[in-house]
């Protein structure tokens, strides 16, 4: 099985820049690494003060004090099958389960190839790319509720599954322990639902084309926008897309469009509708490859915020507010980024826009200081003194 973040070695084991994609983060207090998700929750019902479960490091930005408290690294995982329903460890690459259902002929997912992360963080987050979200195949989520201290099979209305969104995400109550997915028996994919994918595989919006095609295609959609893990290429020492598509009414959509003499890319939702955050950025005057520093916007992508070698999550934060900043001064609407922020507070970007910081005018991406999964307070002490963790494979304080 291969993580999604890089190897660390030596003195860097405590360190969480080695665990995440960004490269960027603190020390932890306490680092544990079990390898399964039961090992996970023993971890959890016996800490004491705040944790945090790390599986892919993908989707978080942790900031540079790291995390006073203990860091769970999610390891293992397995796939079964059952019938038409496939159970999914938490700690499963993703994109290794993806592969998984292209070679087993299991349509479904097959337009969320190449993104990075374990399977336990996609309902978290409701990912989803190129036509397709993991809100469509989930039949059932296994979670583990701290609070009630026991674990149940969730139903997709139960998880509340919306745009990059579910009651999971900023919710440090549950722990995600597997995924069923539902996913039909079939070599071809669903309907193709997105244009540019469409276009790359040579077939009309709405045909299904052979999965290992359409994987073929999405992965190199996404390597072309730095969007496809690799070591030697700074594009990628990312989190992905950093913003959300903002969902916004009819009339500020309206207003949007004549503020940019034009209607920029967009698609009709039920909630409004969705424009371009990658068109807004690049509208507001920033160009791929615009740097601050140690930190810019991907060479490929303008919706990735990246590292380009010793940044701090400071530098980071102090971008993502630069380019929030000026496209609301632009155009009316507030980007929001899509990372989980762990313990981070924004920093406001030299020139202008710091003037407004100092006056109260900043807004900033909006100062989070978030523990992610934090132990459940309210667990009895009989059930902490009668659950037995397994041994502490990798101990560091700061």
């Amino acid at each position: 099985m291969t993580h999604a973040s890089p190897t660390p070695r030596g003195t860097e084991r405590n360190l969480l820049s080695a665990y995440t994609t960004l490269r960027l983060g603190g020390p932890a207090r306490e680092l544990v690494e079990v390898e399964s998700s039961e090992e996970a929750v023993a971890v959890l019902r016996a800490a004491e003060g705040p944790t945090l479960v790390l599986a892919g490091g993908s989707n978080v930005v942790i900031g540079d004090a790291g995390f006073d408290g203990t860091v769970v690294l999610l390891r293992g995982g397995g796939i079964e099958r059952t019938g038409d329903v496939v159970r999914v460890e938490a700690g499963q690459v993703w994109d290794g389960f993806v592969a998984w259902t292209v070679a087993h002929d299991r349509s479904g997912v097959e337009c969320l190839s190449g993104i990075p992360g374990s399977v336990g963080a996609t309902p978290i987050q409701n990912v989803g790319a190129y036509g397709q979200e993991v809100a469509q195949t989930i039949e059932s989520v296994r979670v583990w509720d701290r609070e009630k201290d026991e674990v149940r099979d969730w139903s997709p209305a139960e998880c509340g599954f919306a745009y990059r969104h579910s009651v999971f995400k900023h919710s440090d109550r549950y722990l995600v322990m597997s995924v069923d997915f539902r996913l039909e028996a079939s070599g071809l994919s669903g309907p193709v639902a997105y244009a540019e994918l469409a276009k790359r595989l040579g077939v009309d919006v709405g045909d299904r084309a052979p999965l290992a095609e359409v994987r073929d295609a999405v992965i190199g959609l996404r390597r072309g926008k730095g969007m496809v893990l690799d070591e030697d290429d700074h594009d990628t020492w990312s989190a992905g897309s950093f913003f959300t598509n903002p969902v916004v009414r009819q009339a500020v959509f309206h207003e949007v469009a004549e503020r940019a003499g034009g209607e920029p890319p967009h698609w009709e939702t039920d909630g409004g509708v969705k424009v371009s955050a990658a068109w807004l950025i690049g509208a507001a005057g920033f160009e791929k490859g615009y740097r601050r520093g140690n930190v810019g916007l991907s060479t490929k992508h303008t919706l990735a915020l990246t590292n380009r070698g010793g940044a701090t999550t400071a530098e980071l934060l102090a971008l993502a507010g630069e380019v929030a900043d000026t496209v609301e001064e632009k155009f009316g609407v507030r980007l929001h980024p899509e990372p989980v922020m762990v313990d981070v507070t924004r920093q406001p970007p030299s020139g202008p826009l710091s003037e407004r910081s100092r006056t109260g005018e900043h807004r900033g991406i909006g100062t989070v200081r978030h523990y992610c999964r934090r132990a459940c307070r309210r667990r009895s002490a009989a059930a902490r003194s009668a659950t037995r963790p397994p041994r502490r494979t990798r101990r560091h304080r700061r």
